[in-house]
Formats: C-alpha cells, structure tokens, sequence
C-alpha cells in the first residue's frame, strides 16, 4: 500500500465517520410499507451456541455467558467485519423461540444505544447495507412484543443508517461491497415509510455497476467463486423486491443473473459446494443451489473458460482447473498463486483441494494460504507462480497485491479417444528461471481414471539463457520443485504397494489409487484445511512428487483412478455435520 493510497484509505474512515454522525441527526422512517420477506439463511446450531454464550467470529471463539455480543466480541478489524453487519441475526432467526428474539432484541437495541450516533467500527457502506437487510429481512422477529420506545428507536437507526448509505455508497470498494450497500438502500427505500426516494438512486447505480462490474462472461475481477455467489445473492434479493413492490426490474440487472448464473453452475462441484480459490471457501451449506433456483436462470455453462476456470465433468466426478491469469490491480487484495492448480470432487466427497484462505486465522495463515505451495499444481521451491507486491513501511498485509503474474496462460481442451483432455501452461516462471510450467490432465469418460502430466520447459534460446544462470545459482545441483496434491481431512491417506502408490479411501466407501511414473519421489505429507468456522486449520495430508530439474526439459506423470473394486455408484447419503461441529466448539477449544 502506497502512501497516497493509506492517505486515501484514512480520508475514507473520516468521511465515513463524518456522515455517520450527521446521519444521526436526520429524521426518521415512521414504520414498514410492507411486511418484508426473510431471504436470508442461517445455522439452527450456531444460533444456540450464541444464545449460549459461545461466540466463534473470524476464526476466533469467546465464551462469555450472559453478556452482549458488543462487549464479547474482541476489538479486531476482521471480528468487527464480520459482527458488525449482523449476519448472526440470521441465526438466530433459525432458532426463532422466545429466547432467541429476546437475544437478538437485546443486541440491537444495544447497538443502538452504542453505535447509532454514528460512532463505531461498523459504519462503512458494506457493512451498513449488511446491517440493513438483515434488520430489514428480521424486522417483524426484532420488533414482536417490544415497547414503542425500542420500535421507536429501531426505525429512526434504520433511516439514519439509510441516509448515510444514500451519501457514501459511491466510496465503497467496487465489487462485492458496492452491491451490498446499493442493495440495503433498495431494501431500505422499498420497506421504510420516508425513504423512498432512494430507491431510484440505487437503482440506477446498481443497473450501472450490473454492467461494468460483471463482464461478458459473468464474472467479477477478483476470481473469488464465493463472492461471485454473494454478488448473484444479493442481485436477486434486489429484483425479488423491485418485482413485489410493483417496479421494473433493470433489463442490466436481470442480464447480469443471466450472464452469473452459468459460470456458477460451471464453477460447482457435484457435492454443491464451490471450487475454493482467490479467498473464496465452499460456500454456505445449499447456499449456492439456492441461489441458482431463486434466479430462475436455467442457461447452462457454455463452452471455454467461466471467469477463467475450466472443468471436466463425468459420472459426478468434477474437476475444476485455474486457467487464466490471476486477478490484478486492487482486484488482487485477496488473489492467490493458483494458476493451473485444481479442485477434484468425486461424488459428495472432496478429494483434492487448495488449503484455501487463512484469512480467519490472521495474517501468516492468510499469507501461507495464498501462496503456490497451498495449491494442487506445481511450484518451484522458493517461488509462487505469482509473487506478493511488498506493503510498504506502516502498511498491512492486508494491502499486498499479486505483483508479477503469469501474463500468458493457455487452456485448450479436447477430446481423446477414452474421454477428455486439458492441455495448460503458464509463465509464471519465465522470468526467474527461464521455465514455462505445462500442466496435461484427461479424465476418463466414465469418470473413474485421471491421468496428468507435469513438464517445466524452456521455449527459446533467451530461456535456455535464464535457465542456465538459474542452475548455476544452485551449484549446478537442479532447480528443485514439487507437486503437490492436497487431500481434504476427510480422506484416509496409506503409502501402499511398497511406496508404489497412495490409496485414497472416502468416507463414502470409495477408494482411490495414485500413483506416478517413478521420475520424482513420492512423499505423503502433513497438510492443513483453511476453513471458515472453525476454531483452526484443520489437520490434512498431501501428496508430494518432488525432483530437480537439471535440463532443458523435465516431465513428472502421474493417475489417480478408482480402484477395480469400488462400484460405478456409490451410494452415499451423509455429508459432514456442519451442526455438530457448531454443537462441540466449546469443549473443543
């Protein structure tokens, strides 16, 4: 981060500050034009753990019993993200009893009292039009059986909240932010009595950025797959309350859902979940098949690349491969050195994964995470395929950028005489050690058999050149690299057959069997799992080929397959208990 750009960053924190507190002085909305629907989903499990005391924000859990979430909550900038938007509202929602709405009723009316002049961390465009739909979405559970004094109070917060979304919303960051903030005003200015004259506004606004921030393709520039989905979540949520408030949908908006919802469908895995890149996790738990019946688009995904992924697909064995050059500019805040990495479901089981971001673990871990050796592909020990741009003195590492990308990636597929084939390269290599990585992978029709080939090369005599300095730099001794393959922790990982192959049990019964060419050695190694929720990294192993290359060319073969005795279908009716996990956090921690 430059100083103009911290300087930037501090003159939006005081304008944010400084609307705030004349919001606080504006006149308030008299009440709902209409009974606001719920759209928003949350978790039965974590909803009891809260009215329990155990709070789990960020990666981090506070247990505090019989105290508001404002004074439990550390003061940290991630927790604060997370907890000022109140996306717990829908959990508790979920458990919807008495206790639950006394529990919600309570840290609103709390919020109130300490936030809603204006003061706090929690006053920024995003997470105001957070805040606002889920208060919106929850209006009628929030406010049954209070005083008009609370109702009073709640209704004024809402409109101060939306007249400072009308007056900074054009500073939130472009992207995901942006269409949550334009879409609490719309939710704001179509169920508040007072407000509707912001509704137009956003309107427009959000029509514009339909059009500008979801290219041809239906994708955004940071490559996230989750934020992808929350963009669509909250387009539809938009157009869902244009349509019942008897307004005209944006022709803009409805083409962007066209344009997203295929890509979304090409980017998931045959369990449901999301392939996990550039920051992005798995996604709510039905959260995405949700979403793609709600936009009533039923396009399928097209040929070629979705925001530049690729996949292979057969008998619900799914394959999702980084094929394009990573996000760049401040579009790569949170991009990862993935490129020609891959995911790999076999039914409703993960098999290979990324580690995936740290983000909630703090700034090592969401370092670690977005670094090629985090990845299913190849990397050159000491390099990411992309470097991280280094923040200057007083900057966090919040503000690293990607800096020297790969700037030419290639993706043609095909079909071979047995199934389907991906031929991809980059150069993200190039410039250090004059090596171009090129990665083949074939996946049988049937779905039962991978095969892949990884080859670093040179191209031209300049590479050659590159090469040559690079070897000796390491004492003519090769340029040592990996590939690895990131096993999900519930995959059951033995060396077999002498350390000929790794044998890949699922907790649906499948196993599966890797195996490589003998041109490097195969190690199975420790691993870790960067999920969202959790109180830490989940332990895992990986599967590592590691060699040096000493010439000009140097290829590494390797199949994972089904094993003879594992049937076509599988029946497999259980998926991990998300619920339980929530359920045992506090004797876990």
């Amino acid at each position: 981060m430059t100083h103009s750009q911290s300087l930037r960053a501090f003159n939006a924190r005081w304008m944010d500050r400084w609307h705030a507190r004349l919001a606080a002085r504006a006149r308030p909305a008299t009440g709902f034009v209409s009974q606001p629907e719920p759209r928003t989903i949350g978790y039965y499990a974590r909803g009891r753990q809260l009215m329990a005391g155990n709070f789990l924000f960020a990666g981090q859990l506070v247990e505090a019993k019989n105290t508001s979430i404002w004074d439990a909550v550390p003061s940290d900038p991630r927790v604060a993200n997370v907890v000022q938007g109140c996306v717990w509202l829908d959990d508790l929602a979920a458990v919807g009893d008495a206790k639950a709405r006394d529990t919600g009723q309570a840290w609103v009316a709390d919020w109130i009292a300490r936030y809603g002049n204006g003061a706090g961390p929690g006053w920024t465009p995003d997470m105001t039009g957070r805040r606002l739909i889920r208060w919106i979405n929850h209006g009628f559970f929030l406010m049954r059986g209070q005083d008009r004094a609370f109702t009073d109070a709640y209704y004024r917060s809402l409109a101060r909240q939306t007249i400072f979304l009308a007056r900074r919303w054009k500073s939130a960051r472009s992207g995901l932010p942006r269409f949550e903030a334009l879409t609490g005003m719309i939710y704001a200015g179509l169920s508040l009595a007072g407000m509707e004259q912001y509704v137009d506004p956003a309107v427009r606004a959000l029509a514009h950025d339909c059009k500008v921030e979801v290219d041809v393709e239906g994708g955004i520039a940071t490559r996230n797959p989750e934020e992808l989905l929350e963009v669509l979540t909250l387009l539809t949520w938009a157009a869902q309350s244009l349509a019942q408030a008897g307004r005209d949908v944006p022709e803009t908006l409805l083409s962007a859902q066209a344009r997203i919802v295929p890509t979304l469908r090409a980017l998931r895995h045959a369990d449901g979940g999301l392939a996990r890149f550039h920051g992005g996790g798995r996604g709510l738990e039905g959260r995405l098949d949700h979403a793609l019946a709600a936009a009533e688009t039923k396009h399928s995904p097209s040929e070629g690349l979705h925001m530049g992924y690729t996949r292979l697909s057969a008998s619900r064995t799914t394959l999702i491969v980084d094929a394009s050059t990573p996000p760049v500019g401040a579009a790569s805040f949170d991009g990862h050195a993935s490129t020609l990495a891959f995911d790999l479901t076999s039914g409703r089981r993960p098999l290979i994964v990324n580690c995936g971001s740290g983000a909630s673990f703090g700034e090592e871990w969401r370092r670690a995470g977005r670094a090629t050796p985090s990845h299913s592909t190849l990397a050159i020990e000491g390099y990411s395929s992309s470097r991280l741009d280094p923040p200057s003195r007083g900057a966090s590492l919040r503000g690293e950028l990607l800096a020297e990308v790969p700037e030419d990636v290639h993706c043609v597929p095909s079909t071979i005489s047995d199934g389907m084939r991906l031929e991809l390269a980059h150069d993200g290599y190039r410039h250090t050690h004059g090596l171009t990585h090129a990665r083949t992978i074939d996946m049988a029709f049937d779905g039962r058999a991978i095969a892949g080939e990884d080859l670093l090369t040179t191209l031209t005599p300049a590479d050659e050149a590159a090469f040559s300095r690079a070897l000796d730099a390491e004492a003519l001794q090769g340029i040592a690299y990996a590939v690895r393959f990131h096993l999900h922790p519930e995959v059951e990982a033995s060396v077999d057959l002498g350390g000929g192959a790794i044998s890949l049990a699922l907790k649906s019964g499948e196993i599966w069997v890797f195996r490589q060419d003998g041109s490097a050695e195969m190690t199975l190694e420790p691993s870790v799992y960067l999920e969202n929720g959790r109180l830490k990294p989940r332990a895992t192993q990986q599967v590592v080929l590691t060699g040096r290359a000493m010439s000009y060319a140097t290829r590494v073969r390797w199949s994972l397959a089904k094993a003879q005795d594992t049937p076509t279908a599988q029946r497999d009716v259980g998926i991990e208990d998300f619920d339980a996990h929530l359920t045992d956090i506090a004797k876990n921690a």
